[in-house]
């Protein structure tokens, strides 16, 4: 290789290329992600230092009291050891991962993909970027289901920045906002929140906010100063499923 040529491969004139290619776009958290990822050498010969998948989903930060939209890496999965990409060959690398059980489901913003990465020393790193849409476990279906034959409906789900309260492996928390549109609930509710956190045994701890409507003007002063609110945490397993929907209405009942 001339040095121009070697001049050329490290600013990214003449690169490989990358792209993708998942067996199934629609997963469960948890479950086994299987695809292989194609590079096709350039006009010069390159060193790949490393492939890497990396697993991103948006979330609202908030600064000053502003809100906007941010990345956050839920994990990061290493595929090879380096190698050498020669002029115009194609190498296929097949990979395998599991999707990790707090990744968030796609619902409302939230949106997750995977971004695939090669590793080139002193290059304009070349990238690809695949959505993938992730879908309630069992347990969370069985939660949702309940909630929405007790009369609730959802109004909005997205990630947000978790407190250090609530903070476990990632920085972020999922929230699902219910709003109560008939039963039971209606008119005693503004609304029902849940965040949902990984268990061992497929089991699936619940935070569940109950945010009481006010009433009068001793309610009024009760929601200005947000003592309207309460926070019960239970765990939810698949032994619950058959019940789930007398399991949450009555941890509803007692705090409403």
């Amino acid at each position: 290789m001339s040095i121009f040529k070697k001049v050329f491969a490290s600013i990214g004139i003449g690169a490989a290329a990358v792209d993708t290619k998942l067996e199934k776009d629609t997963l469960t958290a948890g479950e086994e992600v299987w695809g292989e990822v194609e590079i096709k050498g350039g006009s010069t010969e390159q060193k790949i230092d490393e492939i890497y998948l990396s697993l991103y989903t948006t979330f609202i930060k908030e600064v000053d009291d502003k809100k906007f939209t941010d990345t956050a890496l839920i994990d990061r999965f290493r595929l090879t050891e380096s190698f050498t990409i020669n002029p115009n060959q194609t190498k296929i690398v097949p990979f395998s991962f599991k999707l990790p059980d707090d990744t968030p489901i796609t619902a409302g913003k939230t949106k997750i993909w995977i971004s695939t990465g090669l590793d080139i020393k002193n290059a304009v790193d070349p990238t690809d970027k695949d959505f993938i849409k992730v879908l309630p476990n069992p347990v969370m279906n069985a939660v949702f289901q309940a909630v929405s034959n007790l009369g609730f409906r959802l109004h909005e789900a997205e990630c947000e920045e978790a407190s250090y309260r609530l903070r476990r492996r990632l920085p972020i928390i999922q929230q699902f906002e219910f709003v109560p549109v008939s039963g039971p609930f209606k008119g005693r509710l503004d609304e029902l929140e849940l965040v949902f956190f990984p268990a061992s045994g497929g089991a699936m701890d619940l935070i569940m906010q109950v945010d009481r409507r006010a009433r009068g003007l001793g309610g009024f002063l009760a929601e200005a100063l947000e003592m309207d609110e309460t926070n019960v945490r239970i765990t939810v397993s698949p032994a619950d499923m058959p019940n789930m929907q007398q399991k949450i209405s009555s941890v509803i009942q007692r705090f409403s």
